[in-house]
């Protein structure tokens, strides 16, 4: 898998899984429950990860929904 997105941004998380399930992309949260070990702060970011295969369409479908990635 890859590190698609890094966001501490609950909406951006939030809007960029809806369209990426939308186009069929599988996509995975990870550092869902790190709000627990920070207080509930949102200092820690969330990362959504893809799959290898996906990695390409997947940017496309963020960039043309104007959400930064890097890389």
């Amino acid at each position: 898998m890859k590190e698609l997105l890094r966001s501490n941004d609950p909406t951006v998380i939030a809007f960029a899984k809806a369209l990426l399930q939308g186009e069929d992309i599988g996509v995975f949260e990870l550092d869902v429950h790190m709000s627990a070990l920070e207080g509930s702060i949102g200092i820690m970011p969330r990362r959504l990860m893809v799959v290898d295969r996906d990695l390409f369409m997947a940017r496309a479908v963020l960039r043309d929904n104007d959400i930064e990635i890097d890389g």
